[in-house]
């Protein structure tokens, strides 16, 4: 059978990557046991602007922490540059496997960074592109540069649109309708440059509903997410659970391989299976789903042991 198509080329498994603000050390100590594929240390949102310096001071101590169960880690930091920067410096390191770059508007902006991240793995004695970026757009303005965004380094593994923070800036309501088209965009963008499409059709914010996040979290499968961040160990599980294939869904694409296998071995490229129609366009998206449920498995498997 010809190869499918890979738009998960090497994209790390985040389902779920809890937002934990490094300087509250009761949350530090308990991240670990959420069972996030990734815990995303905050400098920047959920730290005051007071606390900042003593905040980037704990990263290295905090990683080790949160990552004791297998979790990867994600540190989530500041713009401007000069924070930014003094940010990098503290983080960069063995422990931490990504960086979130937030309020990113370009390119360049992206390049600039992984130019010092560059700098500070060499110094460090790192193997070359450890360190990987998820980078978060946030205005109206930076929008228009998604996908030149998505495509800036090999750095970057994801691309988030800040659902709060776009919406704001664009003088929105984050609910998942009026969500839908700027969401969409980042999808496309992230899959046209090989990564990994992060967020929620949504907003992270109301994580009280539970239904009603599950519903949100669902529906964004659907449309191409493949992981999102969240404020709440709550929704982990859901994250986790929603963000996979079902069984029902695995055994469906097993039984369209197989079948669309033997009809290939019999000179045809096209059968029909409870009433639909597959072909190979049905059978790459059967092949991905399974090869995304090896990846999941293959998380699990590590985190368990």
């Amino acid at each position: 059978m010809t190869t499918a198509p890979d738009i998960t080329p090497s994209h790390p498994v985040w389902r779920s990557l809890l937002y934990v603000p490094v300087n509250v050390e009761k949350y530090v100590a308990k991240a670990h046991t959420r069972g996030a594929d990734a815990i995303q240390l905050d400098l920047e949102d959920s730290v005051p602007v007071s606390e900042k310096a003593n905040a980037r001071k704990l990263v290295q101590e905090a990683a080790e922490t949160v990552s004791q169960a297998g979790a990867d880690v994600v540190v989530r930091i500041n713009q401007p540059l000069r924070m930014a920067v003094r940010d990098l410096e503290e983080t960069v390191s063995p422990l931490v496997n990504a960086i979130t770059l937030t309020k990113v508007d370009s390119a360049s902006h992206v390049r600039l960074l992984a130019e010092i991240v560059d700098e500070l793995e060499a110094e460090r004695g790192m193997t070359p592109g450890h360190t990987r970026f998820i980078t978060l757009v946030e205005s109206a303005d930076a929008f228009f540069r998604l996908e030149e965004i998505a495509k800036a380094h090999p750095r970057v593994a994801a691309l988030g649109l800040g659902g709060e923070d776009f919406a704001t800036s664009v003088g929105m309501v984050p609910d998942p309708d009026v969500m839908l088209y700027p969401k969409q965009q980042s999808i496309i963008a992230s899959r046209a440059a090989g990564i990994m499409p992060l967020g929620i059709i949504g907003t992270v914010a109301d994580y009280g509903d539970i239904d009603g996040m599950r519903k949100i979290i669902r529906n964004s499968r659907r449309f191409g997410f493949e992981g999102a961040s969240c404020i709440h160990p709550s929704i982990v599980p859901i994250l986790n659970e929603e963000f996979r294939p079902s069984e029902a869904e695995v055994a469906e694409a097993q039984r369209m391989i197989q079948g669309f296998e033997a009809a290939v071995a019999e000179g045809r490229a096209s059968l029909e299976i409870d009433g639909k129609m597959i072909d190979y366009p049905v059978v790459f998206r059967a092949q991905q789903l399974l090869d995304q449920d090896t990846a999941i498995r293959q998380r699990e498997a590590r985190m368990k042991g």
